[in-house]
């Protein structure tokens, strides 16, 4: 029952993080801005919306949408979330997570492309291009902190991340979580990376890709882009909140909360940092693996 918690909690609070983005980077501007809720409602009316589409898409740009949306729901099954286990877990489902977050993306792309648009064609291009660099990152930075734990399924992984594993590996684990920090927000289309709200065409890297899609399939998106910053989120916070008390209630609060914080940080982030010129970013994400790879080495 326990391994049903996580999969329930980022259903329903995922959009909530991006309520607290927008919020915080509200609060710094000097303007009340949104309520937390605004994600929500923004769901709601794009779930009553019809959608349009172009003469030229197929099956392929009615399923991107759908098939995104189902592939994050999935991925929830097998995370834990601290110390709450997963809902199944066995050895290689942090690869299997890994490559589910690909596949994701691959039918993402698709479905820009199917469109016809060399402008969409562009953005794909930049996609595919950032994450051949973010999905190493990634990979090293959990087989490194796998390989501290003896596991490479992420419910015992989590489990073995604790405040003296962090004493005993500390230059390790925050190398990991440095390394994991960059590759969420490139991966989450965040600033310095991306701006999930820009309009300027020619520095659009996600947004591009969804520019045909609107109503039902644009509100699939929207809320898939929630849980997919939930489930990164959490591995994130899982790994930097080592919160192992065995009371189900207190792990759960811990990890909670690490989550409202580092949505506020990523407002704080938004609201302090200017976007880097395209050129930078795979400087940036280059770094990112880097400090995994060192983490790796350095066990």
């Amino acid at each position: 029952m326990n391994g049903l918690i996580h999969p329930i909690l980022a259903l329903v609070f995922a959009p909530l993080l991006r309520g607290i983005i927008n919020r915080t980077k509200a609060v710094f501007a000097g303007r009340q801005g949104p309520p937390f809720l605004q994600p929500y409602y923004d769901l709601v009316k794009l779930l009553k919306k019809g959608a349009v589409y172009s003469e030229t898409t197929t099956w392929v740009f009615l399923s991107g949408p759908l098939a995104g949306l189902a592939i994050c729901i999935t991925c929830l099954f097998f995370l834990p979330f601290g110390n709450l286990p997963a809902s199944f877990h066995f050895q290689g489902d942090l690869i299997l997570v890994v490559y589910l977050l690909g596949l994701m993306r691959f039918f993402t792309v698709l479905a820009a492309m199917d469109t016809g648009s060399a402008f969409e064609g562009m953005g794909a291009s930049r996609e595919m291009t950032f994450s051949a660099l973010a999905e190493p990152t990634m990979l090293f930075g959990l087989a490194a902190v796998a390989r501290k734990a003896g596991s490479f399924s992420l419910t015992p992984l989590m489990h073995e991340i604790t405040p003296g594993t962090w004493l005993a590996s500390a230059p390790t684990l925050a190398m990991v979580i440095a390394g994991l920090f960059i590759v969420f927000l490139a991966e989450n289309s965040r600033i310095p990376v991306d701006d999930p709200n820009t309009h300027l065409e020619l520095t659009m890297i996600h947004e591009v890709m969804i520019l045909d899609h609107s109503g039902v399939d644009l509100g699939y998106i929207e809320y898939a882009a929630s849980l997919k910053l939930w489930i990164l989120g959490s591995l994130l916070i899982g790994l930097a909140v080592p919160v192992r008390s065995g009371t189900p209630v207190i792990d759960l609060l811990s990890m909670f909360a690490g989550m409202i914080g580092l949505a506020v940080v990523i407002g704080v982030i938004e609201s302090t940092m200017a976007r880097f010129r395209m050129s930078m970013v795979p400087l940036f994400l280059v770094g990112a693996c880097v400090l995994s790879i060192i983490g790796f080495i350095i066990q």
